[in-house]
């Protein structure tokens, strides 16, 4: 695959990058070397190297993966580059509002909404009937959001009102470096509205802690934020309204203003455009600092909206590189496929979240048209019947330091591979069958695996798992990579895990059917 890595120009310390083909697991002793220098990796790939993962097995990905994080601060921007690097790799854009032309051996995707993306690979020996092989994962993580109307002023400055997104641990947003980024409808010079995406990659915006001089107490009691008097961003101080840059249209706030002049005019010099035709926005609050290597010896990644941005490139990298030669899907009687949906962390009900039928509306149509006229009820139904489906999204690693909050036997540690999740109340949707098949596949490439299961005394989150299982009517495990810091503005995962993360689901499209037929059982 031709991958075109893309740096973000917001920091300003030197970029170093890894010796080409890092090898699976000894990241550590291959790292070391590069502490000496620099500690902070940012980007590790470039286009030459990227071609030379997919076809090495054993090649990283951690670089290809620090460039996607960087450039997708958003859930349009990761949706933008997924279909950059889809395309790049040789798969057919389709639209599900025309009809489509299917055939074995070829690779498709659409979008809907820029922030939902689903990719397929039909397989040269499929036959109307035959499974789907899927891997699902979000590309939305808890953020702050731009309300309709953002623009205010406080104590002499200007201030940027924001909705919360998700369940964030919202103190850790406070004395960061923050900006904006997202998408604007913007009116053409024909007259037309054309999307486009915005991101102000310098510190812009900033939620400032009060001194512990006027908040004594703080330490003791607890740091516990108004969200929605306290978690409000300055952008800038207020103009004084007497002097000349005040009465500047551009600079000057204004009660019928749905947000600051001076941020339109930011945000209308990033898209290049008038500020008057900047007609919508959809605007997410982001943190400019680079996602990177961390530790003593490199061996984590320390970024932003590792849930679930480091699920959902895995998935699409392992997607791509599966099926990169023209020989991967010839001896391929299925259909590998993945989903990127929005607004899982709000509950998946949405145009794009995993709650519409997209996924199912989707394989109907692909049957159909592989099928042509062969194609009955019946058809799909078995096509259901023999997919299985992949839940990714990041899991709870034990932290150190509260060992306690997991049940003693269930303890994902870094570096030590997908964890499976279970929950007997299916807040997950793996069973026993799903998480054999899936522990199979790891076992024929050996690859690590460990389990997961939330104590009985503490409540247990959920996944888009559950959703696709009882909509689609798909087996499905839900498994994911281990994490600390999760929905902090900073998460952290382990180097070795994203690699693991990704040959496994690499495995799992090349060995699952396998696997799959030596199952004996009634149904």
């Amino acid at each position: 695959m031709a991958t075109l890595a893309r740096l973000p120009l917001t920091h300003s310390f030197p970029t170093f990058f890894l010796p080409k083909a890092l090898s699976f697991p000894s990241y550590r002793s291959r790292f070391r070397s590069f502490s000496t220098v620099s500690p902070i990796l940012c980007s590790s790939s470039s286009q030459g190297d990227s071609k030379s993962l997919g076809s090495d097995s054993n090649a990283s990905i951690v670089g290809d993966l620090l460039d996607y994080l960087n450039e997708s601060w958003t859930q349009f921007h990761a949706t933008a580059e997924a279909k950059r690097q889809l395309l790049a790799a040789g798969f057919d854009l389709i639209s599900e509002n025309e009809d489509w032309k299917l055939k074995p051996g070829g690779r498709y995707f659409f979008t809907r909404n820029m922030s939902c993306l689903v990719a397929f690979a039909v397989g040269e020996k499929y036959v109307p009937g035959n499974g789907f092989h899927a891997i699902a994962a979000h590309t939305d993580s808890p953020c702050l959001k731009l309300k309709p109307k953002s623009a205010s002023s406080k104590s002499g400055y200007l201030m940027v009102n924001v909705q919360t997104y998700g369940g964030g641990l919202w103190h850790t947003w406070f004395d960061r470096d923050l900006s904006v980024a997202g998408r604007a409808i913007v009116r053409a010079s024909d007259g037309s509205f054309v999307h486009r995406l915005v991101k102000v990659k310098r510190p812009l915006l900033r939620v400032s802690t009060l001194a512990i001089h006027l908040d004594r107490t703080v330490n003791s009691d607890g740091f516990k934020p108004n969200l929605e008097t306290q978690l409000v961003p300055l952008l800038a101080t207020k103009p004084d309204e007497t002097s000349a840059e005040s009465k500047d249209k551009n600079v000057s706030p204004s009660s019928k203003d749905a947000h600051h002049p001076l941020l339109m005019q930011i945000l209308s010099d990033d898209l290049d455009c008038k500020v008057e035709d900047i007609v919508s926005l959809e605007l997410n609050i982001c943190d400019t600092q680079p996602s990177c290597l961390g530790g003593a010896n490199n061996e984590f990644i320390f970024s932003g909206r590792l849930d679930n941005l480091a699920s959902s490139f895995c998935a699409l990298r392992a997607l791509i590189d599966s099926c990169e030669s023209s020989e991967s899907l010839s001896s391929e009687h299925d259909i590998r496929m993945i989903a990127l949906f929005d607004n899982e962390e709000v509950g998946s009900d949405s145009c794009q979240g995993a709650g519409a039928p997209t996924m199912f509306q989707a394989m109907r149509r692909i049957v159909s048209s592989l099928g042509n006229d062969q194609v009955t009820e019946c058809t799909f139904d078995r096509a259901i019947r023999k997919s299985f489906l992949v839940s990714a999204d990041m899991a709870h690693g034990v932290h150190p330091n509260f060992a306690e909050k997991h049940e003693e036997n269930h303890r994902p540690q870094l570096h030590k591979g997908l964890v499976i999740k279970h929950n007997a109340n299916q807040r997950y949707a793996t069973s026993g069958i799903t998480s054999f098949l899936f522990k199979e596949v790891a076992k024929l490439h050996d690859l690590p695996v460990q389990e997961f299961v939330v104590r009985n005394d503490m409540g247990c989150g959920s996944t888009i798992g559950p959703i696709l299982a009882s909509g689609v009517g798909i087996r499905t495990v839900d498994c994911g990579i281990a994490q600390l810091s999760m929905h902090s503005v900073r998460e952290i995962c382990g180097t070795d895990d994203i690699d693991i993360a990704y040959r496994h689901f690499k495995a799992f499209y090349r060995s699952f059917s396998s696997v799959d037929r030596k199952l004996v059982m009634d149904d």
